[in-house]
């Protein structure tokens, strides 16, 4: 997939990092020591609410003011010196959040959207890091306004594994679990904060392979694809999942069914560096959910399916 270009961005010189959650192949729990938040499928966000003018931007320091006015202008409404975080969020048709409208998000667009707030890192001048989360929560959910754009990022408390289940009926992309005493840590990435996603398992029949870059060997990554109404259809790459062994021997598998032509019935934006493969070998991958062109989204490769 193309990268996608922040409109009006521009790189802040000086900004926060976030703290970011660590993803977890734990299942779903209960705890009386942890929250349990959406996982938003959206861009994280820190907004800085200062007499001077307000920022808003990304965990790497770009500026979103441009790219979500909407969002930049609610922030007015916010009357107390603060530094709050969150994340911004765009809906489908349906009112599930939805990145691919996030990713094609204009300023002057009707797609709905959110900045949903999550933690608070300074207020009225004064640092909150060093609170524990749920003070720090119930501070936020006290200093932020009534807005249809700026919301309070709720949470449940101790009962994970009943609002993971809720997550997957709603098919959203998971769950962050929070230690209910956890300090903020900005730009740390910490075992307080867990990633649980809701994850998806596909079969795809390999297609092709890109060339390796830097110290990778054998390939770069897999072209996907899958039948569809007696079609071969391409559903993306998979780079990821890989071990040095499973590199060499997928590579030994592959060699010999190399060929000159893409054998997909729709065509793909070819480059030079993919080798097309006949459509024998089929792999399990596990995703977060598939784009409405049927892109499948944070692929890891599982392993090939020996009974296929």
């Amino acid at each position: 997939m193309k990268p996608v270009k922040i409109e009006g961005s521009k790189k802040l010189s000086s900004y926060i990092e976030p703290m970011k959650a660590q993803l977890s192949d734990r299942p779903a729990f209960d705890s009386e020591e942890w929250i349990f938040e959406i996982k938003w499928d959206g861009y994280r966000a820190i907004a800085e609410i200062r007499p001077d003018g307000n920022r808003l931007y990304s965990r790497n320091g770009l500026t979103f003011d441009k790219a979500y006015p909407k969002v930049f202008e609610a922030l007015k409404a916010i009357k107390k010196r603060a530094i709050i975080d969150g994340e911004i969020v765009a809906f489908d048709s349906n009112g599930k959040p939805s990145f691919q409208k996030l990713q094609n998000y204009r300023s002057n667009s009707n797609v709905p959207i959110q900045y949903y707030v999550f933690d608070i890192l300074e207020l009225d001048g004064k640092s909150l890091t060093g609170l524990p989360l749920i003070e720090r929560k119930k501070k936020l959910r006290k200093m932020l306004p009534d807005s249809n754009i700026i919301r309070y990022c709720d949470h449940v408390e101790d009962d994970g594994k009943v609002f993971f289940k809720e997550m997957q009926k709603l098919n959203l992309e998971g769950m962050i679990a929070k230690k209910k005493d956890s300090r903020y840590q900005p730009g740390k990435r910490s075992a307080d904060w867990l990633k649980i996603k809701n994850i998806h398992t596909q079969e795809a029949v390999i297609v092709g392979f890109t060339d390796p870059k830097g110290s990778r060997q054998y390939f770069g990554s897999l072209l996907l694809a899958v039948h569809d109404k007696g079609k071969l259809v391409s559903i993306g790459n998979v780079g990821t999942g890989f071990t040095t062994r499973t590199l060499a021997e997928i590579y030994k598998k592959l060699v010999p069914l190399k060929r000159k032509t893409s054998p997909l019935n729709i065509p793909i934006r070819e480059t030079p560096d993919i080798t097309w493969v006949n459509p024998v070998l089929v792999c399990n991958v596990k995703y977060s959910e598939i784009t409405e062109d049927g892109i499948v989204r944070h692929p890891v490769f599982q392993g090939l399916r020996v009974d296929k």
